[in-house]
């Protein structure tokens, strides 16, 4: 997904819940509405953790000792 799928989601769901007068019958457009819009807010919010997950910065660096053994340090920084 992403950011425009999210934003479309939302909105198309706030349009359902909120100015939708119109009625099916067996389908609650108020609720299919809602439904939508909070899918919409997931996926913006999912979309913003996983991006900012990818541009964190990850150091590894490996340490070799005199007895042959080596130490690996890996760091995560968020930029």
């Amino acid at each position: 997904m992403g950011y425009g799928v999210g934003i479309f989601l939302l909105a198309l769901g706030l349009i359902l819940a909120l100015a939708v007068q119109d009625s099916v019958s067996g389908v609650d457009l108020t609720m299919v509405g809602w439904i939508l819009a909070a899918v919409g807010v997931l996926a913006l919010v999912l979309t913003a953790v996983t991006l900012s997950r990818r541009n964190a910065a990850q150091v590894r660096s490996t340490t070799t000792h005199a007895d042959g053994r080596q130490t690996v340090r890996e760091t995560r920084s968020d930029i």
